[in-house]
């Protein structure tokens, strides 16, 4: 897995922060309200304790959560919303998954379409794209942090798959039901991941020139600034060359 070829760590070598909190809220409150369709107390649904500690990393005041969580298991009245993924491709033929919470399907539907036809892309059918991801838990720990051989072996024995660096970062995959259990033993260790998710990360990557790079994250930033995309999955390869030369410019 090449540096650059997750998106959660591209946004963050761009240093991409999403200032429009209310939107921030939007995406984690839909995100509780669903993990707590399967059940209200955290400690027995490992998705709600995912949600609820996003939750916490943007400051959302408790009872924002609680409220989100009784919405989910039917306490309170709330908006029914959907969760579903779109498939399509982007410039250069990458791959995108794109998971949807959403209140009007048709809407939004309609909405992805156009910004992927107007930005050197096209909608795929149903499970033209999705199989060439596998769900996965991606752990991404600075190289400041800690020696590789002692996160290896940490990570390995905490139930890890394995682990692969970029020029400033070491990433850690899991199986899905062994995610909490190495993330648990990196806070042990005091070690605080940049990035910590269940998501789907590509099988195989198409490795971008400069013009299909630029278009690709155009495209990326695009999606991800929608209120009823979740996350953005693709394909892609950036070479570390062409991320600098795209930095220097601004």
């Amino acid at each position: 897995m090449g540096g650059h070829s997750h998106w959660s760590t591209i946004k963050r070598h761009k240093g991409a922060q999403d200032a429009k909190r209310g939107k921030i809220f939007t995406r984690v409150i839909r995100e509780i309200s669903i993990a707590a369709r399967s059940g209200g107390d955290p400690n027995g649904n490992p998705a709600l304790r995912q949600a609820i500690a996003k939750a916490k990393e943007v400051n959302m005041p408790a009872d924002t959560v609680k409220r989100a969580i009784q919405r989910g298991t039917g306490e309170l009245p709330g908006m029914q919303i959907e969760e579903f993924m779109l498939e399509g491709y982007g410039p250069g033929g990458t791959a995108l998954l794109l998971e949807i919470t959403t209140d009007n399907r048709n809407r939004t539907v309609a909405e992805i379409r156009s910004f992927l036809t107007k930005n050197h892309g096209n909608m795929a059918e149903p499970g033209a794209v999705a199989w060439q991801f596998q769900k996965k838990g991606l752990l991404v720990v600075d190289k400041g942090a800690i020696t590789e051989e002692t996160l290896f072996n940490l990570a390995i024995e905490a139930g890890a798959e394995d682990m692969k660096q970029s020029a400033s970062s070491f990433e850690i995959i899991t199986e899905p039901g062994d995610f909490e259990a190495v993330k648990e033993a990196l806070k042990n260790a005091n070690i605080e991941p940049s990035v910590s998710e269940l998501t789907f990360l590509p099988q195989n990557q198409i490795l971008l020139d400069e013009k299909a790079a630029e278009q690709t994250l155009k495209l990326m930033e695009i999606l991800d600034d929608h209120e009823d995309v979740q996350k953005v999955h693709a394909n892609f390869d950036i070479s570390d060359e062409i991320m600098e030369k795209m930095a220097a410019a601004g």
